[in-house]
């Protein structure tokens, strides 16, 4: 009767050893590796970049996306955009064009810089292409930008053992200006540019024109959400400084411009958004003795950078 009553209630008995596993499992897996050899970590990063570096290698970026390609159409700006070291995959050329100076100086170029496919096409395949625009016979395809990460950024600086310099850019359409500001990161020293993936300027052949060819070697970022990216800087140690013209600060006497550093630049006419503003550690203003109410973001981002670069050397 006991043992049917052992039976019946709801306790368990003994169990079957676990054979040694659980004491094995107790045993763990061995020492925390260093962030050198954590996948993930930004040490690794920068450490792999190092690697690169040293093999001549171009550094994989992370998949911050790519821009569409892009044709540019007709003779002068085809120079203009071979001439500007604009990356170009393929230029097409009209069966029985006109061989005008313009046509031998495209086909010259193209040939000089390697690497750039010569296509013969009929007229009706070039409209075809380009939609009916007025071609003239030559048509330019420019390859899809490939975006860097913003932490990409940040990890070159450390790998090259800087201070980050950054300029981000909220709300800045025109192309050019994209151009300009990429090419003045390249000019002081900087590490890169960071745009947001929505209603902004991306790395279009006028950017790269604009940026006289420093678009080769200086990393452009796409963010997701701007303001996110700002505050995972904060917190990795790094001043977001924002311009605007009601700054509370001027930039020359900002002793934060000679470390770890966030420029952000707005439109000319809106400026600073108001989540972007909000997010920055401090906003700075540009004195215009001559009373101008503002400067486009080319200009504006050179003045700060060359302060900048003047307190780190």
């Amino acid at each position: 009767m006991a043992a049917n009553n052992r039976r019946m209630s709801g306790k368990k008995g003994a169990q079957v050893g676990s054979g040694g596993k659980r004491r094995r499992g107790l045993e763990g897996k061995g020492p925390t590796p260093p962030a050198e050899m954590r996948k993930g970590h930004a040490k690794q990063r920068a450490a792999a970049a190092k690697t690169r570096r040293a093999q001549g290698r171009t550094p994989q970026r992370r998949g911050a996306g790519k821009s569409p390609s892009e044709m540019v159409v007709g003779r002068n700006p085809v120079v203009e955009a071979l001439r500007g070291g604009v990356p170009a995959s393929t230029l097409y050329v009209q069966q029985f064009i006109d061989n005008d100076e313009r046509v031998r100086e495209a086909l010259q170029l193209a040939a000089e810089r390697g690497g750039i496919n010569l296509m013969e096409a009929p007229r009706p395949e070039l409209d075809r292409m380009t939609n009916g625009l007025n071609h003239q016979g030559l048509v330019l395809q420019v390859p899809p930008y490939e975006y860097a990460h913003p932490e990409d950024l940040t990890a070159a600086a450390h790998d090259e053992g800087e201070d980050p310099l950054i300029v981000a850019l909220d709300g800045v359409t025109d192309p050019r200006n994209l151009g300009a500001v990429v090419r003045s990161v390249s000019a002081f020293g900087g590490h890169g540019v960071v745009v947001p993936e929505r209603r902004s300027a991306g790395m279009t052949a006028g950017a790269w024109k604009t940026s006289a060819g420093t678009a080769a070697r200086t990393p452009v970022a796409r963010a997701t959400n701007l303001t996110r990216v700002l505050e995972a800087y904060k917190k990795a140690g790094i001043t977001v400084v924002g311009l605007a013209a009601d700054g509370e600060a001027e930039v020359g006497d900002l002793e934060a411009l000679g470390g770890p550093l966030v420029i952000v630049v707005g439109s000319e006419g809106k400026g600073l958004s108001r989540l972007v503003g909000e997010t920055c550690d401090v906003r700075v203003r540009i004195p215009m003795p001559g009373g101008a109410e503002s400067l486009n973001a080319g200009v504006a981002a050179g003045i700060v950078l060359y302060e900048a670069a003047r307190r780190r050397s």
